[in-house]
């Protein structure tokens, strides 16, 4: 566990930031960027679990999820060839592996797709949307990533998933589908 005692620090006031084994990088490196949009992600899911209270299986399930997320933030904070690599906490099989089991269980009862989908219908559906986007900047900076330095494969698995976690969800709450906002291609004209 971590123990903080004090919140500022002072250390990011020229722009810099530490990782998690202790390298100075600036605050805009796409490592932090990475990190970030996952925290960004979680913070969003906490407001859909707003709407989750009364809905025991749902909320325990995106209170893993927002628990993976800091598993997601440290594995990327943490690079693959630092000091502290060795030891590291890093996603597993078994995070990504529950994601999927749970995507194949809720899309049991929905509604087959006829169109796509724009984010709304329930207030929690809207928020898992939003999520669901943001988390998808998440992957796209963390293939980035990838593509530079060293990143934990199952850490793209993991965010790959999450958004048709999330997707599913969404549809799932929205009373199995039935209350989705279908897209209608040149609705308005």
């Amino acid at each position: 566990m971590v123990t903080l005692t004090k919140i500022y620090t002072k250390g990011g006031d020229k722009g810099e930031t530490s990782l998690g084994d202790g390298r100075r990088v600036a605050k805009n490196d796409l490592r932090v960027a990475a990190y970030g949009t996952v925290d960004e992600t979680n913070a969003i899911i906490g407001l859909a679990r707003l709407h989750t209270s009364n809905l025991e299986l749902e909320d325990t399930m995106l209170s893993r999820i927002q628990n993976d997320l800091f598993d997601l933030g440290a594995d990327l904070c943490t690079p693959e060839d630092g000091r502290k690599a060795e030891g590291a906490l890093r996603i597993t099989e078994s995070q990504v592996a529950r994601l999927e089991s749970e995507i194949d269980s809720l899309n049991e009862d929905i509604d087959p797709l006829t169109s796509f989908i724009l984010p709304g219908g329930t207030a929690v559906s809207a928020h898992l949307h939003l999520g669901r986007t943001v988390s998808r900047r998440a992957e796209r900076l963390i293939v980035e990533l990838a593509s530079v330095e060293e990143v934990n494969p199952l850490a793209v698995q993991y965010i790959n998933r999450l958004s048709d976690h999330l997707f599913v969800l969404g549809r799932h709450l929205n009373e199995q589908g039935k209350a989705d906002v279908l897209w209608r291609p040149g609705g308005e004209r």
